[in-house]
């Protein structure tokens, strides 16, 4: 049996993996699942799949989790500490799907633990991508990127040739305002932004599909994965959302995984890797699809695309930056505090004000991810406008 934890279960990410893992019991042995507050969807989860322990991130959350583990075996535990405990398991295979800067120190603990870790927290590459990545090679951990861009480059690239590799390319769809104006972005409530044609996801990545800068942060996250720097990294926008990566090689081959706009897909991938396991995912049906779509992305529209780059470019801890003020602009605006616009604007002034600092260890990095929230904070305020 495999042993697997899961970091963020009660998420988008973690249900889908966790509707995986239950689909066929007898194959995995669940140490931990984790999740922030949701102690009965938690508890539900656990014991369904007859988990070790089950843990709350929240310390205010324990005795309702014990409440609801009661009888069952299961341990409950809570708090930040025995978030970094549960991942240092050494599963097997752990999901690391806890979003933003709070999955750092938990997603480092499980690499540390040199097992397979599914790395569906973008941030842990983006705001810390050489504590991460220096932690991979002292411990031989194996990082197998979940978001479906990342796992359709890792895909298109498994025959090894990478010195090969002329460039390559992640796909967006454009979002909800891909052919909205500037004026009409100006004015566009959170409702809107949350309406993604394609995907189903959780509130914070799906306004930073709306604003591309979670296209921004994935461009990132592949030149750590990959080790390519920016100028072999493009990114087309792609409506249809059919394929999902392309590595183009210097033989002219480009090599591209398609399949439905599905998590399970790339989920299933990690869970499975270096095999493959059956999904219910939707199967891709090209004659239906009927036509594909690709655009160069307009960087006057969506100015976060451009900002992430350029932050890749200047390196040290431009990164941390720009990933800690997105989560402080992205949340203002769902709390109708700033415009829509407003959020790379902001991120662009925390940028402009902190420079390039550098990023070297997990104490720089969230030293760093707390200055730029507090200066985000107040940036924000200034933008701010009376509640609809």
């Amino acid at each position: 049996m495999k042993t697997v934890t899961v970091l963020g279960s009660t998420g988008s990410v973690g249900t889908q993996t966790i509707d995986l893992l239950a689909a066929d019991p007898d194959r995995y042995r669940v140490l931990a699942l984790v999740a922030g507050r949701n102690v009965t969807l938690l508890a539900a989860q656990a014991r369904q799949l007859r988990a070790r322990r089950a843990v709350v991130s929240d310390p205010a959350c324990l005795s309702a989790l014990r409440e609801a583990l009661a009888g069952s075996g299961i341990e409950a535990d809570a708090g930040p500490e025995a978030v970094v405990a549960a991942a240092g398991l050494h599963a097997d295979w752990t999901m690391c799907a806890i979003t933003g800067a709070a999955g750092l120190a938990s997603t480092l603990e499980a690499i540390r633990g040199g097992g397979a870790v599914a790395l569906a927290n973008k941030e842990a590459l983006v705001c810390a991508g050489e504590v991460m990545l220096h932690a991979v090679r002292e411990h031989g951990a194996t990082l197998l990127p979940v978001d479906s861009e990342h796992n359709a480059i890792f895909q298109s690239m498994a025959d090894g040739n990478h010195g090969a590799i002329e460039k390559i390319v992640l796909t967006a769809s454009g979002g909800p305002f891909r052919t909205a104006s500037r004026e009409e972005m100006a004015h566009a409530r959170p409702e809107a932004a949350l309406r993604h044609p394609i995907w189903s996801m959780g509130a914070k990545i799906s306004i930073d599909s709306a604003t591309m800068m979670n296209k921004g942060l994935e461009l990132i996250e592949a030149a750590r994965l990959f080790g390519l720097d920016s100028a072999r990294i493009g990114v087309l926008v792609h409506p249809q959302s059919v394929v999902h990566g392309l590595v183009y090689y210097h033989d002219g081959s480009v090599l591209a995984q398609l399949g439905s706009p599905d998590m399970r897909v790339p989920i299933a991938h990690t869970l499975a890797w270096p095999a493959r396991i059956a999904t219910a995912a939707p199967r891709l049906d090209l004659a239906a699809v009927a036509r594909l779509e690709f655009a160069e992305p307009d960087l006057e529209r969506f100015p976060a695309l451009r900002l992430a780059r350029e932050a890749l470019q200047a390196g040290g801890g431009a990164p941390t930056i720009l990933s800690a003020a997105n989560e402080v602009a992205v949340e203002a605006f769902l709390q109708r505090r700033i415009g829509f616009l407003d959020i790379a604007a902001s991120v662009a002034r925390v940028l402009d004000e902190t420079g390039t600092p550098p990023a070297d260890s997990l104490e720089q990095v969230l030293a760093l991810d707390a200055s730029a929230r507090a200066l985000a904070t107040r940036i924000c305020l200034q933008y701010a406008r009376p509640a609809a």
